[in-house]
């Protein structure tokens, strides 16, 4: 691969999955993964010391992260990834593009070309366009350039609705509108890459249309991350821990299936036919105050 993938398979340990790569129309795919349970909670400790290592990859190019290690500046790659964040009361996306970027590099194997966070300049800045942007290697002459996005909300049906809202108005100017925009951020941005001159030179061929050799096949998917709150009663949690475990799943399937239909129908839409998507569901028991929280522990 061309570029590294920094966030490695053993993240997926952190979930159990519930749904793997469930067939959607146009063959389409749908991951549903579950935080892992200990004494009837999920767990949440877990996710986040995982998210601390990992936010200095998504907020920062390999070529910064790589010098930084040159040079023995440990502190200063978090320090520098941290600041990058806004403060978690006014944060409410920015948990979602974190875990969508993870799921990216470590589920569908598509190393990071660029990352929203990387972009920002001060933890205010609002950067539009795609959460972050990967390569995906099908084969030596067949890519998929992955464009995220993500949606934290309380309701599945509102995220799933508002995601494909969001990607309907960078496909809507496709020709030398948003997604052209994003092309070129790409363009700008390889240098920031720690890669040789050959490996450089190729990325170009993938990425720039004027530089792409006429045997490449290159094109454009989706990855989409979608989080939602699922409430879990005080009753639901006096079980044991055994039937807890299996009783979440359950409901966590449930929940996702009663949305299959409403994903499916948008999937069918003549604006969506051509392009693959990959979607990641994920549920939350207090979604907001979980997110805050997780916010609050990665800036501190």
């Amino acid at each position: 691969m061309l570029l590294r993938e920094d966030i490695k398979s053993n993240f997926l340990n952190l979930f159990t999955k519930a749904i793997e790569n469930e067939p959607l129309e146009n063959d389409n795919k749908l991951n549903v993964f579950v935080l892992k349970v200990a004494n009837n909670r999920l767990d949440y400790g877990a996710l986040t010391e995982e998210l601390q290592n990992a936010l200095i990859f998504y907020a920062l190019s390999r070529r910064t992260v790589d010098e930084l290690i040159e040079h023995r500046r440990y502190g200063n790659m978090a320090s520098y990834a941290k600041e990058k964040l806004r403060k978690a009361d006014q944060n409410k996306g920015e948990l979602g593009e974190l875990l969508l970027y993870c799921l990216l590099e470590s589920h569908l194997n598509a190393p990071k070309l660029l990352s929203k966070l990387e972009l920002k300049t001060s933890p205010n800045d609002y950067v539009k366009g795609a959460d972050g942007v990967h390569l995906l290697k099908l084969d030596e002459k067949s890519f998929q350039v992955v464009f995220g996005e993500s949606k934290t909300r309380s309701g599945l049906e509102t995220g799933i609705r508002e995601a494909f809202a969001s990607i309907s108005t960078m496909l809507d100017n496709n020709v030398g509108g948003k997604m052209l925009f994003e092309k070129h951020l790409i363009g700008n941005n390889l240098l920031k890459e720690n890669v040789s001159e050959d490996e450089l030179c190729f990325l170009k061929k993938i990425l720039i249309p004027s530089e792409n050799d006429e045997d490449l096949a290159v094109d454009i998917s989706f990855g989409v991350f979608l989080g939602f709150n699922l409430p879990i009663t005080d009753d639901e949690r006096k079980v044991s821990n055994s039937q807890f475990r299996s009783n979440i799943i359950d409901k966590v399937k449930k929940a996702v299936f009663d949305e299959i239909d409403m994903i499916n129908s948008y999937l069918k839409e003549k604006d969506y036919v051509g392009y693959q998507f990959y979607f990641y569901v994920m549920p939350f028991d207090e979604l907001d105050k979980i997110r805050t929280e997780i916010i609050k522990n990665l800036v501190s």
